[in-house]
């Protein structure tokens, strides 16, 4: 019934697109400044909305390259939610877990200014592609790990927890990855070495702290995972991975695998996986 509702809605949607208020889009808003590197965000906010649900959104690239201004879920003002696009500092600046607190860093700043901007932190969904997405997939489940915390931008008073978390293709367990695509993960020069700083089949243990796999607890939120069947850049096994130990843990999750995809493209934000997100966002944060 819900995504019924939210596929008339889209249909809708794209029906009066022309007579529809374009969304507030406010870039560049710094939350956090780390040893002089600037760190900001792109608010989209529903023209006619206030207090709208919070989706955070965390760019691909590897870890090492991509932007903020590119944000594919932007898309979703039309259906009443704010999107927060937020930047984090790349391999060639720090290596993990600076990433990650980075992106809890926004987290909290976006719970300290909510009033000033006006969507609403009641519950707060994640997202991201390739990159992006391992970073939402550890956010949502590192919840209760303080050493993955962090003091970026301040605001510890407020939490860095998420309630939803949607992850498009990417890496949950890199000890896996060390065996199944060592040139990406143990090389030296890889993405996952770059961001390691080391091979993932010797630095093992900050392997495990970067995977989403291994901090799976009773309170995470409900997962749903998007990957193509033949994504070569980030194997399809990583989404199985988180998958798995979601379900052994009996917690939601639904993996949605597209038939001859590969890493990325449109059709993983739009058609049926829009209805998919938007019935699962509305389930999640309403």
């Amino acid at each position: 019934m819900l995504r019924q509702i939210c596929l008339t809605v889209i249909l809708v949607g794209s029906l009066s697109v022309a007579e529809s208020a374009s969304p507030v889009i406010n870039k560049d808003i710094e939350f956090a400044n780390v040893d002089g590197h600037s760190l900001k965000l792109d608010l989209y906010l529903p023209a006619d909305s206030k207090n709208a649900p919070l989706v955070v959104w965390i760019h691909g690239g590897g870890w090492k390259a991509g932007s903020k201004s590119n944000c594919p879920i932007s898309w979703l003002t039309d259906d009443g939610y704010a999107v927060a696009s937020i930047s984090y500092r790349l391999t060639d600046k720090a290596i993990f877990p600076a990433q990650l607190h980075d992106c809890k860093a926004a987290i909290r700043w976006l719970r300290a200014n909510d009033d000033k901007h006006g969507y609403s932190t009641a519950k707060i969904a994640i997202s991201g592609s390739s990159a992006g997405g391992h970073l939402a997939a550890l956010v949502g489940t590192s919840g209760d790990v303080k050493k993955l915390e962090g003091t970026v931008g301040g605001n510890l008073d407020h939490s860095s927890r998420v309630d939803a978390v949607v992850d498009f293709y990417g890496a949950t367990d890199f000890v896996l990855r060390s065996k199944t695509q060592p040139h990406r993960a143990n090389e030296k020069g890889s993405v996952v070495y770059r961001l390691l700083g080391g091979g993932a089949d010797k630095k093992v243990d900050l392997a495990k702290q970067a995977s989403a796999a291994f901090h799976v607890s009773k309170d995470d939120p409900p997962f749903l995972v998007f990957h193509g069947s033949n994504d070569k850049t980030v194997l399809i096994d990583q989404s199985q991975r988180i998958n798995e130990v979601y379900s052994k843990a009996g917690l939601p999750i639904a993996l949605h695998v597209l038939e001859g995809s590969g890493h990325g493209g449109k059709e993983f934000y739009s058609g049926e996986r829009r209805g998919i997100i938007c019935e699962f966002l509305t389930k999640h944060l309403r």
